[in-house]
C-alpha cells in the first residue's frame, strides 16, 4: 500500500529527500568546507580578537568601503598573491567579499594551502551593512600627503 503511494508520487518524495539533505548540510556543512561561516556580530568578535581582515573585491567594490583594517587582494589574483599572507598560518583569518561566494573560494584556498583558522563572512559586505556595521573609506593620496586619517 505505502510502496503504491510512493510510486505514484515519486517526484514528491524526491523533492523530499533533496531538502532533507539541504537542511542536514545547513547544518553540518561548514565541517566539510574547513573554514567557519560567520555572521558580522561573530565578524566583529573575531576583528576585536585580532584576527587579520582580507577582502577580496574588486578594487572598484573596495573604494566604497571596507571592514576594520582589511588587507584589501582581489579575489582575481587572490591565488597568486596568497603567499603575502603565508605569516598568518596560525593566525584567525576572516575573509569577506560584497555577497560572501567569492570569499568562500579564497577561504577554501587558504584552506586548502595550511592556514588553520579561517573564517568566511556569510552574506559579505551586504550583511554587514544590514547589520548596521560601519565601514571605514579609503583615504585619497591627497589626504595621505596632508596626514589625514581615515575619513
Amino acid at each position: 500500500m505505502f510502496a503504491d503511494f510512493v510510486a505514484q508520487n515519486v517526484l514528491l518524495f524526491v523533492a523530499l529527500g533533496v531538502i532533507m539533505l539541504m537542511l542536514l548540510y545547513s547544518y553540518v556543512g561548514d565541517r566539510f568546507l574547513g573554514y567557519q561561516q560567520v555572521s558580522p556580530e561573530e565578524a566583529t568578535r573575531l576583528y576585536n580578537q585580532g584576527a587579520l581582515v582580507v577582502d577580496v573585491r574588486s578594487d572598484a567594490e573596495y573604494k566604497t568601503g571596507y571592514i576594520g583594517e582589511a588587507r584589501h587582494i582581489s579575489s582575481t589574483e587572490f591565488k597568486d598573491k596568497m603567499s603575502t599572507l603565508e605569516h598568518f598560518k596560525d593566525k584567525q583569518i576572516l575573509v569577506y567579499c560584497q555577497s560572501g561566494a567569492r570569499s568562500g573560494g579564497a577561504a577554501s584556498q587558504l584552506v586548502k594551502a595550511g592556514f588553520k583558522q579561517v573564517a568566511n563572512l556569510r552574506g559579505g559586505v551586504l550583511a554587514w551593512k544590514m547589520a548596521g556595521l560601519p565601514l571605514n573609506q579609503p583615504v585619497s593620496k591627497k589626504a595621505r600627503r596632508k596626514g589625514k586619517g581615515l575619513v
